[in-house]
């Protein structure tokens, strides 16, 4: 298949699931309206190192742990509930500001542990990440040609002809939102499946993984996850060149569901169980069906009370013209620029013209009830 008739596939794919059978991209829809998950800020000094051991994330309050009962059996009930007796799991999930990643541990006790085989037999921790909450299909069966209602929970379409599942594979499945199939743990194979076209997304500088254990298959134990993976609001198959990563900030909400699918048995022909996040089962191919996590901000007891912090965009080069913006924490009072060349300024996010081309030093100082507080940066406004 030609790149160039994937990419215009891509774009009448995304038009005819939008008007078709999908909620409108402006509004998606997450489940749980009445829960908003708490996703943890580490301090950019305290980021975990991957390595399967748990102390790092010991800072980590009891508040941001999604445990067992969190979850629900599958859709219908055909399958076991939940049952901390031969399943307990414990999640946090992280992030780190100006780091586009999101960081997990994941804490299992099982009485069987199933991984001895090469394929998707395997226990599994599978988790869906929509970066930017802009919802709709992201696996290909969401194509007429593989697609049932039932597949994906949703009510019949009209197909458009033109669109081969081929297409359809390349031009959305993984693309927008991204499937993981995590094993647990993983023996002789890649720690993860990426689900979908672009399977680059779970090998490093993209994502990175450690466990911990201290049994065998068919045994029964604790198992320590540690990961971090980077949600992407575009990941084509064509690799990273192209790809758009997922800007996380503090108070984002993003969509992020999981599931926890049990075999229990290597006889087995499929899974024993499947305990999911989100209250629909299909969620594993609808970024609509997850659930809202909120990128929180740093625990009270990681913040200064009073914090100076600033950025600078040059808005014309030409003219020189440069805009501060304020970015510091706490309660202010008062703010004073010193712009490095005799000029100064009291307003809280000021616009400069310097005069002639240089590099300029320029301090920030702020006060409030909890004292004062400074930050200079060392010419990083560099003029021409």
């Amino acid at each position: 298949m030609k790149r160039t008739s994937s990419i215009k596939s891509a774009l009448r794919l995304a038009a005819w699931l939008c008007a078709a059978w999908m909620v409108p991209a402006a509004a998606p829809a997450l489940e749980k309206p009445d829960v908003t998950y708490p996703v943890f800020q580490f301090p950019t000094d305290m980021i975990p190192r991957i390595d399967g051991n748990a102390d790092d994330w010991a800072m980590v309050p009891e508040s941001y742990v999604i445990g067992t009962d969190q979850l629900t059996e599958e859709d219908g009930g055909a399958l076991p509930k939940p049952d901390r007796k031969s399943l307990n799991v414990r999640v946090r999930v992280g992030w780190v500001k100006g780091l586009n990643r999101l960081y997990f541990l994941y804490e299992a006790t099982k009485d069987y542990w199933d991984f001895s085989l090469p394929g998707l037999h395997n226990d599994t921790f599978e988790i869906v990440v929509d970066g930017d909450a802009s919802g709709g299909p992201l696996i290909d069966k969401g194509h007429k040609d593989l697609w049932t209602p039932e597949a994906v929970g949703q009510s019949a379409a009209t197909p458009d002809d033109r669109i081969s599942k081929d297409e359809a594979h390349w031009a959305i499945h993984g693309v927008q939102a991204q499937n993981y199939h995590i094993f647990t743990p993983a023996l002789d194979k890649d720690w993860a499946m990426a689900w979908g076209a672009p399977t680059w997304i779970k090998d490093f500088p993209f994502a990175n993984a450690a466990y911990s254990y201290h049994f065998k298959p068919g045994q029964g134990g604790k198992l320590t996850l540690e990961f971090w993976i980077t949600p992407f609001d575009y990941a084509g198959p064509e690799g990273p060149q192209r790809a758009v990563e997922s800007a996380l900030r503090e108070n984002k909400i993003i969509g992020l569901s999981w599931a926890i699918v049990d075999y229990g048995d290597v006889n087995a022909k499929t899974y024993h169980a499947f305990w999911n996040l989100s209250p629909q089962h299909t969620m594993y191919g609808n970024a609509s069906q997850l659930c809202a996590f909120k990128l929180m901000p740093l625990e009270p007891q990681f913040q200064k009370k009073l914090d100076a912090r600033w950025t600078h965009t040059v808005i014309d080069m030409d003219r020189r013209l440069v805009a501060f913006k304020d970015e510091s924490v706490g309660r202010i009072d008062s703010w004073r620029w010193d712009f490095g060349d005799g000029s100064s300024s009291s307003e809280q996010h000021p616009t400069h013209a310097y005069a002639k081309p240089g590099s300029y030093m320029v301090v920030l100082d702020i006060a409030g009830p909890d004292g004062t507080a400074r930050h200079s940066k060392l010419w990083d406004i560099q003029l021409r």
